[in-house]
């Protein structure tokens, strides 16, 4: 597995994506017509629709298919080739719900249409992307695939994935492999491949700061007592110094990574507003992979218009802390309600509900199959990849990791930072489709024996 890429099989290879490419780009224009959005306030018949697209493509290429729920579960597809004697096994990832398509696109976005070399429409990149990379990969290497393939595309990642833990205790044996191959990440850029080494953890809660048991008229007793909303305000100013840096002590960082985000980049993908600066001391990659952040997702209390003269006698927020890649995300959950308990002024009272965990995670690097990944990836893109963490989390990878500890996880993806994954307009740049496709039938192809 550490050989490099064959010259001559590269040239191959490509040679072969490339007549089979019009056929997997009508393939991925078919499954983004189905509108498959997973939130169960949408039609889920939709969602059924696509795992049955999914499954048929996958017959199509020759693997045995089960389509499978678990109770409350959305459908997911597998598709299963054996390993022959001796070879690994490689579990293929992607999904194929998508996110619901709200206002602000200017295409339809369950019409897929190419404008300027990328096609648009909801899930082009995120993840009907990712199925359409396995797929071709499948197709390419055909009666030459020498390592048993399971290709896992489950119904549910756009709401959390609910019951892939429930999933994997059920079907832990059909999916158990060597290599996992996790196809719903991003590139650096268009023309730069990447390997997503490292995904911040999550923890969500809500705090709840009460200074009284009614409303009392804000003339009569305003003064002497600040209102909840204040020192809820006040409270959370605290999770950050003056340098915007987290403050909230037994927090974790990881390593500084290698590579840096290019700031003016950065702002026009987060459209910031002229005049508004990014905060925190060191790399702004390191604050945006590899150190925590912290943010409030939304506030109970009075809304403006129907506020009353009163001293309001209690407010709430939800807290979003990421958690860098090596901490427990418990550990990490128990310092920030610590904190939470330890700065509310003025003695009022602090109640915190927890809500969601997640794991964070981290790549062995030096593992053999992850430097195949990246010889893959420099012989299908003509430059070496770039090693990425993501901010955002995806919490089933670390529990992919939990059931499967043997196992090397690889996170690649055809996204790039002009894709505009779960926004208006989502696309896929096609020549990069082809490229990562290109990129994974090296890398099965490397695996073998």
């Amino acid at each position: 597995m550490e050989k490099l890429p064959d010259p001559a099989r590269v040239v191959e290879l490509r040679g072969r994506v490339d007549d089979g490419f019009p056929a997997l780009r009508a393939d991925l224009e078919a499954l983004v017509r189905i509108p498959g959005v997973s939130n169960a306030e949408f039609d889920q018949a939709e969602v059924t629709a696509s795992a049955a697209a999914v499954a048929q493509l996958l017959v199509g290429a020759g693997l045995d298919v089960r389509t499978l729920t678990v109770a409350d579960g959305r459908p997911a597809v597998v598709g299963r080739r054996p390993a022959p004697p001796g070879a690994p096994t490689v579990l293929l990832y992607a999904h194929h719900d998508v996110q619901p398509a709200a206002g602000g696109w200017t295409t339809d976005p369950f019409e897929p249409v190419e404008i300027n070399g990328r096609l648009y429409g909801r899930g082009t990149a995120d993840d009907k992307a990712g199925i359409i990379v396995h797929l071709g990969a499948l197709r390419v290497l055909g009666d030459e695939l020498g390592v048993g393939v399971t290709v896992f595309v489950e119904g549910e990642e756009e709401i959390g994935s609910p019951t892939f833990g429930a999933f994997l205790a059920e079907h832990r044996d059909l999916l158990a492999a060597d290599v996992i191959v996790v196809a719903d990440s991003v590139n650096w850029q268009v023309g730069v491949p990447a390997l997503t080494t490292s995904l911040r953890g999550l923890v969500d809660l809500v705090v709840e700061v009460a200074v009284a048991q009614h409303p009392v008229h804000s003339g009569m007793f305003g003064g002497p007592v600040l209102d909840a909303v204040t020192l809820l305000a006040r409270l959370v100013a605290t999770l950050h110094d003056e340098r915007g840096d987290v403050a909230v002590a037994g927090l974790g960082l990881a390593p500084d990574p290698a590579v840096d985000v290019d700031a003016d980049q950065f702002r026009a993908d987060a459209g910031l507003l002229d005049g508004v600066s990014t905060v925190g001391s060191g790399p702004l990659a390191a604050h945006l992979w590899t150190r925590p952040a912290v943010n409030v997702l939304g506030l109970d209390a009075p809304a403006v218009a129907t506020a009353s003269n009163v001293v309001v006698p209690s407010a709430s927020a939800k807290l979003s802390l990421r958690v860098p890649p090596g901490q427990d995300p418990v550990e990490a959950r128990d310092a920030l309600v610590a904190h939470l308990h330890a700065h509310a002024g003025f003695g009022a009272q602090v109640r915190v509900t927890e809500g969601e965990a997640g794991r964070p995670f981290a790549a062995d690097i030096d593992s053999p199959v992850v430097q195949a990944a990246h010889a893959a990836l420099a012989a299908a893109w003509g430059t070496a990849a770039v090693d990425v963490g993501i901010g955002a989390s995806i919490p089933f990878v670390a529990d992919l990791a939990d059931v499967f500890p043997d196992a090397t996880i690889l996170v690649t993806g055809v996204e790039d930072p002009a894709s505009a994954a779960h926004g208006p307009d989502e696309s896929v740049h096609l020549g990069e489709l082809a490229t990562a496709v290109l990129a994974e039938t090296l890398l099965l192809d490397m695996l073998t024996l």
